[in-house]
């Protein structure tokens, strides 16, 4: 997958029969579903693949526990079941997690345990494992490290896990093997319209060399840009779709502070939310917070409030004391979320919305990756109802996604490559150079850094620390520590002028700012 050889497709062909104008969880999704029903397709994405939102989840793949206690019991049957889909088809990138939470009564153990008995019969054969009752002592064998008075009983139960920001480049790759044509850092500026006012197509600009702009055609295009779907809607000049904009934040620690397996639940925290505190590659994530906000941003900034409440929840149950130091790193998401009448950000509905403009410019919002497959196939088959496509089947359900292995180690450190392993095993062995470690303290390689850019489409030294190599959501001071020499690496292979490299190592460096705790 190189960017050149995209580019160089779309200034052959210009006439496409779908445009996708987003590269996130849905977009990504939407292109694997129409590129495997044979559909032209090509997807835009002005920044990187999974730059926003879709790398900065909880890293779940769930039902939706909080979503059966309010009643949506829709959602939750077809999270579920979507959710072991994706397992099936992607099982180097999502695993089963197994889930404790801990009670402070056994009434209440009884009660968590009923609800989520009935969680595991709406999954039917696609049950990840079957919750049970766990006494005193299982709960402490079970969670390490939590206080005893906060497990007199508990309850355990299964659901998923993965990794976001590698799953969207799968998702990328599916799609180029079946045909799609699929471009990062190409930006929409306009949209096209015919002489009946109907959208025909987009006019794009190269981000990274604005003298490329071109005029695209295409029979349908879709808004998947999630967060950013209002910019969109305002080159149509419709407003008639609402969003509430939620904010997430995580918080990174070593995972010694809870040295479990399982992961640790809060069904019900001070605010109503639910916290996670979760293994992910050897560290700890605990979230997350839900705050509506008015501006949309790439990198949003974590508020103080938010901080303090996660470290005073978490703190609620860790025998162990944990402090501001103790953060690794800190990433906040973005949700868009489809507007309720009198409903906080909380409360509201993470189902999905399919939307057409007068001009028939389609819109999708809302959802979460664990339905991202489901958004696709309902998004196409909504453009073939409105007759902007011909009809083709959808076949995602039972698709292997790109590096499909099975039975792998997660603990491994090549795992989330998935077949490709043994090529990024094969560049280390044959130079000495792209063995080495590019931090002491983790297992990545130079190997690859270099494997993200000949093919996983890495144009920056923030894709490859932040998307391809996840160390700057697990550990942001390493990432500073490293950004010089990775940087040189980068800039060598692609031959970046002395400009270039000096402006993307400090972009990059301030950029690990925002991830680190302030004062610290």
């Amino acid at each position: 997958m190189k960017r050149l050889e995209q580019i160089l497709r779309i200034k052959k062909e210009q006439l496409w029969n779908v445009v996708i104008v987003g590269g996130g969880a849905t977009g990504l999704g939407i292109a694997v579903d129409c590129a495997t029903r044979g559909y032209k397709t090509l997807l835009l994405e002005r920044s990187d693949f999974a730059k926003s939102t879709s790398s900065r989840s909880t890293k779940l793949l769930h039902g939706g526990v909080r979503y059966l206690a309010q009643g949506n019991i829709p959602l939750v049957y077809e999270a579920l079941h979507e959710r072991s889909l994706l397992i099936r088809n992607a099982p180097h990138l999502c695993k089963p997690q197994a889930f404790v939470i801990p009670t402070t009564s056994i009434f209440s153990a009884f009660y968590y345990t009923i609800g989520l008995s009935i969680y595991d019969y709406m999954a039917g054969r696609l049950s990840l494992g079957k919750t049970r009752y766990l006494n005193r002592e299982e709960v402490r064998k079970s969670l390490s490290g939590i206080k005893d008075l906060k497990m007199q009983a508990g309850v355990c139960y299964y659901d998923g896990q993965f990794d976001d920001a590698r799953l969207g480049l799968s998702l990328a790759r599916t799609a180029v093997e079946n045909q799609a044509c699929l471009i990062n850092y190409m930006r929409v500026n306009q949209l096209l319209k015919n002489k009946e006012g109907k959208i025909c197509g987009v006019e794009i600009e190269d981000v990274l060399e604005p003298s490329f702009k071109q005029q695209i055609y295409s029979q349908c295009v879709i808004n998947a840009t999630g967060v950013f779907s209002n910019e969109i809607n305002q080159m149509d000049k419709d407003d008639s779709l609402s969003l509430v904009i939620s904010q997430g934040i995580h918080l990174v620690f070593d995972a010694k502070i809870l040295p479990n397996d399982n992961a640790l639940i809060v069904p019900k925290t001070s605010d109503g939310r639910v916290l996670f505190a979760i293994p992910w590659h050897h560290k700890l994530i605990v979230g997350t917070t839900d705050t509506q906000i008015q501006n949309v941003a790439y990198e949003p900034l974590p508020l103080e409030e938010e901080i303090d409440f996660l470290l005073k929840t978490l703190n609620e149950y860790t025998t162990r004391k944990v402090n501001r130091e103790d953060i690794l790193s800190i990433f906040v998401g973005l949700r868009p979320l489809i507007k309720q009448k009198n409903k906080a950000s909380k409360n509201v509905s993470r189902s999905h919305k399919i939307h057409i403009s007068e001009s028939q410019l389609i819109s999708i919002n809302g959802g979460k990756w664990t339905t991202y497959r489901k958004m696709a196939e309902e998004t196409i088959d909504f453009a073939i109802a409105k007759k902007l496509l011909p009809y083709q089947p959808c076949i995602t359900k039972e698709l292997p996604l790109y590096g499909y292995l099975n039975n792998r180690d997660f603990k491994d450190r090549l795992c989330v490559y998935g077949s490709d392993y043994r090529a990024i095993l094969e560049l280390e062995q044959k130079e000495a150079q792209l063995a080495q470690k590019i931090h002491p303290n983790y297992p990545y390689t130079y190997a690859q850094v270099l494997w993200a850019l000949e093919y996983e489409m890495a144009e920056t030294l923030e894709d490859v620390l932040s998307r391809r190599i996840r160390l700057l959501f697990l550990d942001a001071k390493a990432s500073n520590e490293i950004a010089k020499e990775v940087g040189i690496f980068i800039g060598k292979y692609k031959n970046w002028s002395k400009k270039r490299l000096e402006k993307e190592i400090e972009d990059f460096k301030n950029l690990t700012k925002q991830y680190c705790i302030k004062g610290v």
